[in-house]
């Protein structure tokens, strides 16, 4: 996996943005097997508001509202798209359908290393897999490896599971705790714990609110070494329950940090609510963690395209890590 932490101008950790930029991976030592397929992930050209992706062996065509300049390939390279995304309605919202164009199967397999997603043509656009947030899942195991001890981690707005499995396969006796407010979300994650042979794993899975689980965390007096967040611009819990980022993030990011053990690690947050910035989220984490000590960070995730050299901006993010 090829997935540098430095833009090409290498700005420092120290630098107001950091961006993290994901490249084409492929499973197992990064290279394509010919006979097997392609199994990983690539962004094979953006713009005019669309990207073109290979996840896999399947190529799709989708909207992206922030390639604002020119496709760099041919339109008879995005003709061999697998699927073709439209929105139904304003180019923000994920509502659409999509056009197939070639055959392509109900699942298939995307692997990263040693984890294997099982994607989908969803109805709302995404596949089941954010192939940015491979930085994180790397970063998320640096830290493990570390700390030299067993963690206790807790993944929030846990989707369909790519953070989870990726630390419960650290092979460092690590406890995952993964919690999701959909039911099929969770049915989806075990299918990709079972798809990546990790079955063996500790995983606890929750179907609950998050902001409610924590608050019942809190009452029961556990704690977590490391923390990961990735919540929506907006969603509702189980039974209702309503959540609005700009309004409930800065509650939840004290909550959490409450949450943090005696010896925390890390703790990292996620945000596609472009209204908000990377700058306002460091901020916001900065507050709840002055006073442990370590580094905190803020910036873009990014995903490198494979012709030419153009970067995706898809989210923002701020982290901390315990230095000492």
């Amino acid at each position: 996996m090829n997935a540098p932490l430095r833009t090409p101008n290498d700005p420092s950790s120290n630098s107001l943005i950091l961006p993290l930029i994901a490249k084409r991976w492929e499973p197992r030592g990064g290279q394509r097997d010919e006979k097997a397929g392609d199994k990983g992930y690539e962004l094979i050209d953006s713009g005019h508001g669309r990207k073109l992706e290979r996840y896999g062996k399947i190529i799709v065509d989708r909207p992206e509202p922030q390639a604002l300049w020119d496709m760099s390939l041919p339109p008879k390279e995005w003709e061999c798209a697998h699927a073709r995304f439209t929105n139904s309605g304003d180019e923000e919202q994920d509502a659409g359908k999509w056009k197939i164009n070639r055959d392509v199967p109900d699942s298939w397999a995307v692997e990263w290393q040693n984890i294997r997603m099982m994607c989908r043509l969803m109805s709302f656009r995404h596949m089941g897999l954010f192939p940015e947030q491979q930085t994180h899942w790397q970063w998320v195991n640096d830290q493990i490896h570390a700390a030299g001890r067993p963690l206790n981690i807790l993944n929030l707005f846990a989707y369909t599971g790519a953070a989870s499995l990726s630390a419960a396969a650290s092979d460092a006796g690590v406890q995952v705790t993964h919690v999701d407010a959909s039911k099929k979300a969770i049915q989806w994650a075990k299918e990709n714990q079972e798809a990546s042979g990790l079955t063996h794993c500790p995983i606890r899975w929750i179907c609950d609110d998050a902001k409610a689980f924590v608050a019942r965390e809190l009452r029961r007096g556990r704690t977590y070494d490391g923390i990961i967040l990735d919540p929506p611009k907006f969603g509702r819990g189980p039974n209702g329950e309503r959540w609005q980022i700009e309004e409930d993030l800065p509650q939840f990011l004290r909550d959490c940090a409450a949450l943090l053990s005696d010896r925390p690690s890390f703790m990292i947050l996620t945000a596609y609510a472009m209204r908000l910035s990377s700058i306002s989220l460091g901020a916001a984490l900065r507050d709840v963690t002055k006073n442990l000590g370590g580094e905190c960070q803020s910036g873009e995730l990014l995903i490198a395209q494979k012709n030419g050299d153009r970067f995706l901006s898809t989210s923002l993010f701020a982290r901390w890590r315990a230095t000492a």
